[in-house]
């Protein structure tokens, strides 16, 4: 009586293998890239957001914000006024990295600040550099940190 044998060949399953490979290095790419797009939308919106908090704040104030950590929670006057939440107010958020910078205080009084969004790995989290100020326009620049000379967008 002769068995049969049930199951794969070791070539049908190297020509799996293979085909999974080979479609695993079309998809990732693809998924890098939406990675990268989804963090500079986020940052966008974040700088946004801060754009919103700090008029709020001057508003309110009589003034800009003096830091990054004075627009974020907890409520407790003007010193920390929760107008955006703990991560934005920490710095770092969806791969970007938010610098604030207030303007020299003029008569106790902040009347302009910079904000810069930079990925926190060029090329990974993030390709564009992004810049905001009080004017509310957002700029970004591919190659460098923004300012407000770059590209609005």
């Amino acid at each position: 009586m002769q068995r049969k044998n049930k199951g794969f060949s070791l070539i049908e399953l190297l020509i799996v293998v293979a085909i999974i490979l080979i479609i695993a290095a079309i998809a990732i790419p693809n998924l890098l890239r939406s990675r990268i797009a989804a963090n500079e939308a986020s940052a966008v919106g974040s700088l946004r957001t801060l754009n919103t908090a700090s008029v709020t704040y001057s508003t309110s104030c009589g003034g800009f914000a003096p830091t990054l950590l004075a627009l974020g929670p907890p409520l407790a006057a003007c010193a920390t006024a929760d107008l955006i939440d703990s991560v934005l107010a920490a710095g770092t958020k969806s791969g970007y990295i938010f610098s604030y910078t207030a303007g020299a205080a003029v008569a106790g009084v902040i009347p302009t600040y910079t904000i810069n969004a930079d990925p926190v790995t060029a090329g990974t989290t993030g390709q564009r550099h992004f810049f905001t100020d009080q004017s509310g326009v957002v700029r970004a620049d591919p190659a460098a940190a923004a300012t407000v000379a770059s590209v609005p967008i």
